[in-house]
């Protein structure tokens, strides 16, 4: 049996020990995790001691993994990267300290979401997948598409916002006066579902300016539900009703992938 085995090969280790061995994930049988003493091996098998499983950031959901990437459903209310104000807790570090204990693997960061947007996020695992990655978002080619719930009754079933965005000394983003200041921002959009009071929109990014969804849904007269950074005025979800439901892009082994994170359910009954 395995535990024999590994008594064999590890004959100052306790039965506790190897019991503990076993629970965490480090046997492994001919590069197979067993988790069970009383597995049968034979002479021939190969019983190797390994690092232990970690587990994964339990506030995130791990959507895809492989060599080249990371692909991630974060939560509201979590920071992309770290702030002047708050360095620990964020996606990056969570993901780098979860990497590290795997075996000192690196991540980089290719994209962001608000702190308080939900939704899928990519990091590169390595600096060749990180500028294939960066150079596709600076193209504008990647699909990014949001669902969000907004204030007030949306008329027109579809159409585009274009504006220009500015930072304000607040680091608000807002529309800029004038047409020559600011980033050009474009962002396509389509009615999901009308309220009595309120619209679910589906919005797809043109550009990819930071704040652009919350900045123009605000200039159109119908701010997302829950951000009252940008003048709603109910928060039935204690969040910003806005959630990063589709993306897709060229991965760096030359395939088109697509992933998709359903928007919480709250959004339809808040």
């Amino acid at each position: 049996m395995l535990r024999e085995r590994l008594r064999a090969l590890h004959p100052g280790a306790s039965g506790r020990g190897i019991k503990q061995w076993l629970a965490s994930g480090r046997v492994r049988v001919n590069g197979a995790v067993v988790r069970r003493g009383d597995a049968r091996v034979g002479p021939a098998d190969r019983v190797e001691l390994g690092r232990p499983e970690i587990a994964f950031p339990a506030s995130l959901r791990l959507v895809q993994e492989d060599e080249h990437l990371l692909v991630v459903d974060k939560p509201a209310g979590l920071l992309t990267i770290a702030t002047d104000k708050e360095r620990s807790r964020t996606v990056y570090r969570l993901l780098r300290d979860w990497a590290e204990a795997q075996g000192d693997r690196r991540i980089f960061v290719v994209h962001r979401l608000d702190r308080e947007t939900s939704g899928l996020l990519v990091f590169a695992k390595s600096w060749a997948a990180k500028r294939a990655l960066q150079a596709q978002f600076q193209a504008r080619t990647p699909e990014r598409v949001y669902v969000a719930r907004v204030e007030g009754v949306v008329r027109a079933d579809g159409g585009t916002l274009s504006s220009r965005l500015v930072e304000d000394r607040a680091l608000r983003v807002r529309p800029a006066r004038g047409a020559r200041r600011g980033k050009d921002a474009i962002t396509r959009y389509r009615v999901l579902e009308r309220y009595p009071d309120t619209t679910l929109l589906e919005l797809a990014l043109v550009t990819g300016r930071r704040g652009q969804i919350r900045a123009q849904l605000a200039a159109l007269g119908h701010p997302i539900v829950g951000d009252r950074a940008y003048g709603s005025r109910r928060d039935p979800l204690r969040r910003v009703c806005l959630h990063a439901t589709r993306l897709g892009f060229v991965h760096p082994s030359g395939r088109r992938v697509v992933f998709d994170s359903p928007p919480p359910p709250g959004f339809r009954r808040a």
